[in-house]
């Protein structure tokens, strides 16, 4: 498992849009065979604040999700939405681990 946190920073005035964006390509992730969970998470106290959480099955998952229309239409969307560029951070699963899931 290839476990991602994506956080973006989004400008106030298009959270509203970023959201509704960001909520179509989750949808449209999901049914990617190669993504076990994808999750937007919105900071409770600050709106502008998402993490995008995503589980691959495997690195060659992540890659293949990068290659999908429905990404490459999020990331021209909301790329003039973001105040600041979205950070990726990459974890292992520990527990679960691969065979928990």
């Amino acid at each position: 498992m290839l476990i991602v946190h994506v956080h973006v920073c989004v400008k106030p005035e298009s959270v509203a849009e970023f959201r509704q964006a960001t909520i179509e390509n989750a949808r449209a992730s999901v049914a990617e065979p190669g993504i076990a969970r994808f999750d937007v998470v919105e900071q409770q106290d600050d709106a502008t604040q998402f993490v995008l959480v995503e589980v691959y099955r495997t690195p060659e998952a992540a890659a293949a999700h990068k290659e999908t229309a429905h990404y490459a239409k999020w990331r021209d969307a909301v790329a003039s939405m973001m105040a600041e560029p979205r950070q990726g951070v990459k974890y292992n699963a520990v527990f679960p681990d691969a065979n928990g899931w």
